[in-house]
């Protein structure tokens, strides 16, 4: 008998649709999965007939042939072991061949039938709708996360059992659903904020508008200065995620299996820190099998690069498209995936080797040349492409000990917020909704500058030597000043504030 189940496979971020075909016939006791299985679903056959087994079902001694549809695509992932099984049990007419078709199944089974939790259920409940099956049978570890696509049942199952009882009418299973706005409104902060900072409001304020306007940052100062403690609380003055932009995230991050917990995707902006000895594939993406690198697990978030100059030059150098682009393409053999790769980057770095340079408490050993490498390892281009830059000081004892507490991140936040609301009206035509996305065309309508500001930012591209794009740069930092204070023109004080954060371009 003839058996069809839907399932899907996935491609970068994307799922596609795959039927699961599985033929028994006479002969000899054969198991065979063919359409280009990969090693994982080669080895599913053990799986499922070991689970099948267990389960209490009978596999069929007979020839057994499972067809992965479309063949020409190759397939990968533990997601087929369910699918399969229900497939065999629908050809050997345990189950009825109507029923388990209408339904998109996915899952990872155990020896005992236990099914297991899987990579990816995002994309493939995104997949399920658009093929219009009737629901979604996925583990019940993720049901949270299929469950934040709209339109389609969520049958979340915990063994093979009990799938076998709900499609032979014996079992209900309970649709899954979840309270996105109690999600949303219950977001972790992991315990951190603004008002943890003691002094440092110079640093402070232009966090603010990178907030504000999703401008890229570089901070220097002497180690213990704070710039960590500041990256760290970043997240916390964002925006609060939309939900298109919570399912995007949940997306990348479920593909790349990083979704620990059953809480219903990621309302909270991403915070992805990794360390200096991370590789270009490892920050950017890539593999034999295309996996989604850091700068695309901070999409919609922050990606802090602490101590900047100890990271390898060639690393440093593949954020130069994403940072332009939003986006990352790996090609690969037969393949090409596009990851989505809007983030705000945050880089922390020392003065110099030691850390003292201009330290008044600390007393620096580096010399000019050694100075100049280390600065040298930031090449620029990708400088040009950091918006703000701001030096940290190290702070006194009276501003540590100081019991004044400063802003919370809720005060900010609901300044960056209105902030935010102005470039989204202003810009959505465009189909951008902040100002570090400007390109030229924008500048030229919405950050014009009177007679007097021209002269001003002329004479800052001669003394500080600015590129065109660092020259946009301080526009776009210009006109997120001007949208905190809530002015429609770009004035002299927006300017003058936008340019002196543009001062670290005189030492490189």
């Amino acid at each position: 008998m003839l058996a069809k189940i839907k399932s899907g496979s996935l491609s970068g971020i994307d799922g596609f649709p795959v039927q699961v075909e599985v033929d028994i016939s006479f002969g000899l006791p054969v198991f065979n999965i063919v359409g280009l299985p990969e090693i994982s679903v080669r080895e599913s056959k053990d799986r499922v007939k070991t689970a099948i087994k267990n389960s209490g079902y009978t596999f069929p001694m007979e020839r057994v042939v499972v067809n992965l549809a479309p063949a020409d695509i190759k397939k990968e992932g533990t997601g087929f072991d369910l699918p399969v099984a229900i497939a065999i049990l629908v050809a050997s007419e345990v189950l009825p061949k109507d029923v388990a078709e209408a339904y998109f199944i996915a899952g990872e089974l155990s020896l005992d039938g236990e099914v297991k939790p899987i990579r990816g259920v995002l994309p493939l409940a995104l997949t399920a709708k658009q093929t219009g099956c009737k629901g979604i049978v996925i583990p019940a570890e993720n049901a949270d996360e299929a469950a934040m696509v709209k339109g389609i049942d969520v049958l979340p199952v915990k063994n093979l059992s009990q799938v076998v009882d709900f499609f032979a009418g014996f079992e209900r299973i309970e649709h899954h659903r979840i309270d996105f706005s109690e999600k949303k409104e219950n977001r972790l902060m992991e315990g951190i904020d603004f008002s943890e900072v003691k002094g440092q409001l110079h640093a402070k304020r232009a966090l603010e508008i990178a907030a504000a306007g999703s401008h890229n940052v570089l901070m220097t100062g002497p180690p213990g200065s704070g710039k960590s403690m500041l990256a760290k609380r970043m997240s916390t003055i964002l925006p609060a995620l939309t939900f298109e932009e919570a399912v995007e995230v949940t997306r990348i991050h479920s593909v790349a299996g990083t979704i620990q917990n059953e809480s219903a995707g990621l309302f909270s902006r991403p915070f992805r820190s990794p360390h200096h000895t991370i590789s270009d594939a490892g920050l950017v993406g890539g593999g034999s099998k295309p996996m989604p690198g850091e700068i695309s697990l901070a999409h919609n978030g922050v990606l802090f690069l602490d101590e900047l100059p100890e990271f390898k030059k060639n690393v440093l150098e593949v954020l130069r498209q994403p940072l332009e682009d939003g986006k990352v393409t790996i090609s690969r053999a037969g393949m090409n995936a596009t990851y989505p790769s809007q983030f705000m980057l945050v880089a922390a770095m020392n003065p110099c080797p030691c850390g003292f340079l201009s330290d008044p408490m600390g007393k620096c050993t580096c010399t000019a040349p050694q100075v100049q490498k280390y600065r040298s390892k930031i090449s620029g281009p990708l400088l040009d492409r950091i918006d703000i830059h701001i030096e940290v000081p190290r702070l006194e004892y009276r501003d540590l000990s100081s019991g004044n507490p400063g802003e919370t991140s809720a005060q900010i936040q609901k300044r960056v917020e209105k902030a935010r609301k102005k470039q989204e009206d202003r810009l959505t035509f465009a189909g951008i909704y902040n100002n570090s996305r400007m390109r030229s065309r924008h500048l030229k309508t919405f950050c014009k500058l009177d007679t007097e500001g021209e002269k001003m930012l002329g004479k800052a591209v001669d003394v500080l030597g600015l590129s065109a794009r660092a020259c946009h740069c301080v526009l776009r930092v210009a006109r997120t000043i001007a949208d905190l204070e809530n002015c429609p023109d770009i004035l002299h004080g927006h300017l003058a504030e936008a340019i002196q954060y543009r001062s670290f371009d005189r030492y490189l």
